[in-house]
């Protein structure tokens, strides 16, 4: 299937690594040039190489995606280089793991910062170009927690399912000129599946023993690749997926169990 994304651009945030990565590699590897950014220049830059790897155009820039002036100026130093913007996947690191007793106000607004302001000044920043776009659309990866809370990701538990309402709220006020959409990736082999894995290997568990328990609970039997996650990531994102708007799709291999 032609997706409609050769000469097109993506924006990326977060996209040294994991989920971030496989995205901005898969929109090059469907024609489109692609934008990155991620807080470690070093581990950026190498991933940009991998990225150009594909043959199209690819810039990266260091940006702390919870500093507001970082964010406004790597999104139009973006647009600048690629000449516009077609697509923006809305992404981030994780908050850290805990339970409500051990989270202060700074937990609170480090993570608010994080996942909730960096996805509000990404849109924003974006926005404009986005607007010249004939086929844009937003994309904001949320997690499988938004449906179904993990037990010690109280700050995700409560934060995430914040930008799923978001992204739902600005379906409706950016249509039919932007598509917004949110994706639910539940269990995913990335780093941060395992630092958390690290978290819970208590009473003699081994960081394996963590991993192969939570597959268990997965029906599909196995924790995701990043790689699964982003050819949804861009599919969505294209052109052929024109007429989907405001869903929240989840990419988890049958561990939500709710219905709706």
């Amino acid at each position: 299937m032609d997706l409609g994304l050769r000469g097109r651009a993506a924006f990326v945030a977060a996209s040294s690594r994991g989920m971030g990565l496989a995205i901005a590699r898969t929109f090059a590897a469907e024609g489109a040039d692609v934008a990155m950014c991620a807080r470690d220049a070093e581990a950026l830059s190498a991933a940009a190489e991998s990225v150009r790897a594909f043959g199209t155009r690819v810039v990266a820039h260091p940006a702390d995606l919870t500093d507001a002036a970082q964010i406004s100026d790597v999104v139009v130093r973006a647009a600048e280089d690629l000449g516009r913007l077609d697509c923006l996947i809305v992404n981030a690191g994780g908050p850290p793991a805990g339970t409500f007793e051990g989270l202060d106000d700074e937990a609170w607004n480090a993570a608010f910062d994080l996942i909730m302001l960096s996805a509000v000044r990404l849109v924003r920043a974006a926005l404009p170009h986005l607007r010249q776009s004939d086929a844009a659309s937003i994309v904001f990866v949320s997690s499988l927690v938004a449906r179904q809370p993990i037990t010690g990701l109280t700050l995700s538990n409560a934060l995430k399912i914040g930008m799923a309402g978001l992204a739902k709220s600005l379906a409706v006020e950016f249509a039919p000129a932007i598509r917004v959409n949110t994706l639910l990736p539940g269990h995913i082999a990335t780093d941060r599946a395992i630092s958390l894995a690290r978290g819970r290997a208590t009473g003699g568990r081994s960081v394996e023993d963590v991993l192969a328990e939570t597959a268990t609970a997965i029906p599909a039997g196995r924790y995701g690749e990043p790689d699964e996650f982003a050819r949804v990531a861009v599919f969505v994102s294209s052109p052929a997926a024109s007429y989907v708007n405001g869903a929240t799709i989840p990419i988890d291999g049958g561990i939500i169990r709710a219905t709706l």
